[in-house]
């Protein structure tokens, strides 16, 4: 329970993490930003299939195969709805940077409660890769979500400083986001383990979600920008990183 607590608050760290580099580096380059979401965007796409779907098949005895289909679609499908009612980063990350104090407050609001409301099910993701049994994997799983959330955590502070939000409470406010995440965290890996007979699909899900993340923010996110090529790249590298972590430990 100490390693999941430590991995929550590492997942969740990540975004404030994030938030510190951008008070530190207001002006991040969006090459730097797309090159680095891409790589977690490949971490998270090898582990959602290594560590989270293929065990959901594993685990799910003689409708394995099944179980994880319907989880898929269904972790999918939960984010889709989530997707409906709060649009996330590359919906509203077009708030105008220069605007002055009350412009803009409105969006940027949504936007960081977009970004809070994703990180529920990053965050069971995370929890949820400890049903396994294998801590490596489920670390590895945790550690390409907390990928994520430093480029996320970067973009946060860009538009709430332009609407006029001290950097204190942008600090807090992004500091919520991570919270909601270790949250998520916790949720995930008691599920699990109070009812150790939704597993299957509790993965299946979880790997959809992040399928889901990848596909629909993550990868537009990158390719938005111009610099195509070197985020397809830096994907490639990411997936290839994780294939060879899993193997060494496997």
């Amino acid at each position: 329970m100490e390693l999941v607590l430590l991995t929550a608050l590492g997942v969740g760290g990540a975004t404030v993490f994030g938030t510190l580099i951008g008070f530190a580096f207001k002006k991040i380059s969006h090459r730097f930003s797309d090159i680095v979401l891409s790589f977690a965007a490949g971490v998270m796409l090898a582990a959602a299939v290594l560590g989270l779907i293929l065990p959901a098949v594993e685990t799910g005895g003689r409708f394995g195969l099944l179980w994880a289909i319907v989880g898929i679609f269904a972790g999918a499908l939960c984010l889709n709805l989530i997707d409906k009612l709060v649009p996330h980063l590359h919906k509203l990350a077009g708030v105008d940077r220069e605007a002055h104090h009350n412009a803009n407050l409105s969006k940027v609001l949504l936007f960081v409660t977009a970004i809070a409301i994703h990180n529920l099910p990053e965050g069971i993701a995370a929890g949820v890769g400890f049903g396994t049994g294998d801590p490596a994997q489920a670390l590895i799983i945790a550690g390409g979500i907390a990928l994520q959330n430093i480029p996320e955590g970067m973009v946060i502070i860009g538009p709430m400083l332009a609407a006029g939000v001290s950097p204190k409470r942008t600090f807090l406010c992004a500091a919520l986001t991570g919270l909601v995440e270790v949250v998520g965290t916790l949720i995930g890996y008691l599920a699990v383990h109070v009812a150790a007979a939704i597993l299957p699909f509790a993965l299946a899900f979880a790997g959809g979600t992040m399928l889901y993340v990848i596909s629909d923010e993550m990868i537009p996110e990158t390719h938005a920008h111009g610099h195509e090529r070197g985020a397809t790249y830096a994907l490639l590298v990411g997936f290839c990183v994780m294939l060879i972590t899993d193997v060494l430990l496997g």
